[in-house]
């Protein structure tokens, strides 16, 4: 083979995408509840909301080795490796769970607005930050003390996941105004919002720090791309029905299409050319997914469900079937 065309092949192997698919199902049980994960790659844990409870996984073996009692409603977790800390977003309860990341023991419970959703640990000014749901505000916490820095910092709207930039900055979706809204860190201050229409609903959102992107999965089928230093949205790639989570791996955005049971993956495929390169099977009912980058792994939680009753003409929502609740896992 020629030099030239050595090179050819060599490039276009390397530009392949990946393929995914199943390769194990965890198995917890217990009640069909449960919300966000989180990945702690470094230290090889997987935590998952479930319920009044967390779940704690060691991603190399992929068994569950401790619960976290008594976070009730708990939607998401944040780490603070730095800190030794954990947190936990506890709806029910508005409030936020503090944990050793090496016993798993409760440590404390800090006061929030009013159904706490998504919550992030910003590394710079070593902060949590709860968004509170029902109240539409924010609560920013002191990770080493504990104490409340600012107990509410209106939003403008109800919002839902949030990432930071690593320089200071959160982005959180308002998921009631198709918006994003910048906050400062520092001063625990919203700082810019901007419209990422024609989203409706947007609820998981990834960032992509080497693009310097953000990616919010939309309740009209889309995936919408913005610029974080612009607001200038750029790309729209059509997702699957019913996603509430998106995760980054190595240069894919994933969405988990809940409603379809499938997971949507795309890609830059140009400069600033975002489109859908693969369908993968995954599970009717798992919503939300987290990246293991380390491991090139996906988990999304997910219960299995019965057949919707109909009554008087009527069907009725499917319900969990008891002890179902497991993670699937995707990888290469």
């Amino acid at each position: 083979m020629k030099p030239s065309l050595l090179l050819l092949w060599a490039v276009a192997a390397f530009a392949a995408p990946p393929t995914y698919k199943v390769v194990n199902k965890i198995k917890i049980g217990g009640a069909g509840r449960w919300d966000y994960s989180f990945v702690d790659a470094k230290n090889h844990r997987l935590y998952v909301s479930h319920g009044t409870q967390t779940e704690v996984i060691d991603t190399t073996t992929e068994k569950l080795v401790a619960t976290i009692e008594g976070t009730n409603g708990v939607h998401g977790i944040a780490i603070a490796p730095d800190l030794g800390r954990g947190f936990t977003s506890d709806g029910t309860d508005n409030a936020v769970t503090i944990f050793d990341l090496k016993t798993n023991k409760v440590i404390g419970k800090i006061k929030t607005g009013e159904n706490p959703d998504a919550i992030i640990y910003e590394p710079v000014s070593q902060r949590v930050f709860a968004f509170n749901g029902r109240s539409a505000d924010a609560t920013a916490i002191d990770a080493k003390t504990g104490q409340v820095i600012a107990a509410s910092i209106a939003l403008g709207g109800k919002p839902e996941f949030s990432q930071y930039d690593g320089k200071g900055h959160l982005y959180v979706n308002i998921e009631t105004k198709n918006e994003i809204v910048e906050i400062d860190a520092k001063n625990a201050l919203v700082s810019r919002r901007y419209s990422i229409a024609p989203c409706e609903t947007p609820t998981g959102l990834a960032f992509d720090a080497k693009r310097v992107n953000l990616f919010s999965v939309c309740e009209n089928k889309l995936m919408v791309v913005s610029e974080a230093a612009s607001g200038k949205v750029i790309a729209m790639p059509a997702i699957g029905a019913g996603s509430d989570g998106v995760a980054f791996d190595d240069g894919y955005f994933f969405s988990a299409n809940g409603q379809d049971g499938t997971v949507t993956m795309v890609a830059e495929t140009s400069k600033g050319k975002f489109e859908p390169i693969a369908t993968i099977p995954s599970q009717r009912g798992a919503r939300t997914i987290s990246a293991n980058p380390d491991a090139h792994k996906l988990y999304l939680p997910f219960a299995e469900f019965a057949p919707a009753e109909t009554k008087g003409g009527k069907q009725g929502r499917p319900t969990p079937v008891p002890d179902s609740f497991s993670i699937l896992v995707l990888g290469r």
